[in-house]
């Protein structure tokens, strides 16, 4: 029967879940702790470049089906863009060698077997040799699983594995890296496309607030839980310090970060380990030569994004970067991107955006600690990438685990 759902949060976990419960009929209120939606995946003004820039670069690709259904969902797939087919296109930085590889859209991969398709330096057996990766140990870390070295690994698994579990491939957890690549890369390149969006906000946010409003749903801003309150098997009270709304009758999605959930909830077992992400942006009209993405061997930078007037890096696994000096790490970053692009070695206007704790560490001990959707309080469920959605903390996770959330309050 439909009810009232208080979704806590507005990031991508919240939204997808808020936007769900709205199209079937549930009185939707969505609480926001900050005064803008979309958490890690939003876009802002930013004085010092004085242009709109996302907090962070975020790739999709085509095969995230339940990031495509959600876009569907709140008509705005064609806010993201990407090349027609699987091509992912990579510099090394040490020897100024380019390459881009090509997958065929089939599940057969016969592209590996076209040495002008594949990674350079590489054979047939190389690409035989990842089936041990594909179903490993559940406690089993990628270095004891394949060996991380040679063309293969240093020219493509490394620069993959590293942005899609934001760890050191070595030290990250075997099973999530096979579900990334079971769903990927195993499915043929129709599910490879990379996708960017023009804008996060635009093509994530905004399209998702119009569609919960439009089915009667309302999001509030400033809103930030303080507690929640248990009596026997339900949550009956939401206390947001300035007022306190009963929800015994209700149903609550918690779809905030692991800490805060863990501070609210009792005896939550959640991640207590985290990694970093460095996103660098820069004022800079891109030359013609680049792609619209470059992978970035052998060098500080990871992805290189190119978008009109400004040149973005993102570098994963980067708590080795949250202490440096500002400006120093700006010219470091921006000396390596002159090069790729063939631009002036002046500094331009730029901005460097660090999150210290981007995603949890994606390590078999942390992934082992992330709790389902399901609570013991009947009306409780959590949301949120890292939650047990079996991948690591992605966009796609993040909107699997709100989806899963409002599957479990709409069938309570």
């Amino acid at each position: 029967m439909p009810r009232t759902v208080h979704v806590i949060g507005a990031g991508l976990a919240g939204l997808s879940a808020a936007v769900r419960l709205a199209q079937a009929g549930h009185a939707v209120i969505v609480h926001e702790a900050a005064n803008q939606a979309g958490g890690r995946c939003r876009s802002y003004h930013d004085p010092a470049l004085d242009m709109v820039i996302d907090n962070g670069n975020h790739l999709v690709l085509s095969g995230n089906r339940a990031t495509m259904a959600y876009l569907d969902a709140i008509g705005a797939r064609g806010c993201l863009h990407g090349p027609a087919d699987a091509t992912f296109t990579f510099l090394d930085l040490a020897t100024a060698k380019r390459w881009t590889m090509r997958l065929n859209d089939g599940r057969f991969p016969w592209w590996i077997v076209d040495a002008s398709r594949r990674v350079p330096d590489t054979r047939l057996l190389d690409y035989l040799q990842l089936r041990r990766l594909l179903w490993p140990r559940r406690t089993a870390i990628i270095g004891e699983t394949i060996a991380c070295k040679g063309p293969l690994y240093d020219r493509f698994l490394a620069p993959v594995l590293c942005a899609a579990l934001n760890i050191a491939p070595p030290q990250g957890a075997a099973a999530l890296a096979a579900a990334v690549l079971r769903e990927t890369v195993m499915r043929g390149g129709a599910a490879c496309r990379p996708l960017v969006a023009e804008g996060l906000t635009a093509a994530f946010v905004e399209p998702a607030l119009k569609a919960i409003e439009r089915k009667g749903g309302t999001v509030r801003f400033g809103r930030r839980l303080r507690a929640l309150r248990f009596e026997g098997d339900a949550a009956t009270a939401l206390d947001f310090g300035d007022e306190t709304v009963a929800a015994k009758d209700e149903a609550v999605v918690l779809a905030v970060p692991p800490t805060v959930a863990a501070a609210l909830v009792p005896g939550l077992a959640a991640p207590t380990a985290f990694c970093g992400i460095v996103n660098a942006h820069f004022a800079a009209e891109p030359t013609a030569a680049l792609p619209p993405m470059l992978g970035v061997v052998n060098g500080l930078i990871e992805w290189l994004f190119v978008f009109p007037g400004r040149l973005s890096v993102t570098i994963s696994a980067a708590n080795h970067l949250m202490d440096m000096e500002r400006d120093d790490l700006a010219q470091r970053i921006w000396r390596e991107v002159a090069q790729i692009a063939g631009l002036p070695a002046a500094l331009p206007r730029w901005q460097i955006v660090r999150e210290r704790r981007a995603t949890f560490a994606a390590t078999p001990q942390q992934d082992a600690l992330r709790p389902g959707a399901r609570t013991r309080w009947r009306n409780l469920v959590l949301a949120g990438d890292w939650t047990a959605t079996g991948l690591p903390a992605t966009i796609e996770s993040a909107i699997r685990s709100g989806h899963r959330a409002a599957q479990l309050v709409a069938s309570s």
